[in-house]
């Protein structure tokens, strides 16, 4: 996965609106560590000479400051082997819901669709850390063992792939899903059935 990818990305998710301002931060695994977003600079304004490289312990080693939340991607990057790239996102909707107080922390929402079901699976809520705060590493790291997307309280979502475009593409589903269940709330809905949800367990 090259940097022009990368930036490439951010690029997109910022001019759909999938994270705003300054907010939100992606990352790659590459030969000799891992490429990461910096500090202070809008997806939507991101140039490859940017980018940060840090280790999988979350120490910088090139470049500009990288995102004050670095030790996340470097803690999924350290429980999930297989994984490739991080996105992390304030997604409006997605965010909206991990403010609610009546979800379970354990699985934060139901699977409304298929794509959903395949992609996301289930989502953990993690409890509230502020943004940058070093606590919610381990916490992270912890829930990443057995889910490859995560939901931070009043925050928003952390999702790994094997790729950038895997990983972008079940955050765009966790975010499309959180929109349709906000619609849905209040009316009775189906579910897909639990046989068909991903399995991300070891």
């Amino acid at each position: 996965m090259s940097a022009a990818q990368l930036v490439g990305l951010g690029r997109s998710l910022f001019d759909r609106r999938l994270t705003h301002g300054r907010t939100g931060n992606i990352s790659v695994r590459v030969n000799g560590g891992i490429l990461v977003t910096p500090t202070g600079v809008s997806l939507g304004a991101l140039d490859q000479a940017d980018l940060s490289v840090i280790d999988v312990e979350g120490r910088h080693l090139e470049g500009p400051l990288p995102t004050k939340e670095a030790f996340l991607h470097a803690a999924v990057y350290r429980a999930r082997p297989d994984a490739g790239a991080v996105v992390h996102l304030h997604s409006t909707y997605a965010v909206a819901v991990s403010c609610l107080a009546d979800v379970d922390p354990a699985d934060v929402l139901p699977p409304l669709t298929a794509y959903y079901a395949m992609r996301v699976g289930t989502l953990p809520l993690l409890p509230f850390h502020a943004p940058g705060d070093p606590a919610l590493g381990p916490i992270a790291e912890q829930a990443a063992r057995t889910h490859h997307a995560l939901l931070l309280a009043n925050h928003g979502s952390l999702v790994a792939g094997p790729d950038l475009l895997t990983a972008a593409d079940a955050a765009e589903e966790l975010e499309e899903t959180a929109r349709i269940h906000l619609l849905l709330r209040g009316h009775r809905t189906t579910t897909v059935p639990t046989a068909d949800r991903t399995e991300d367990s070891r």
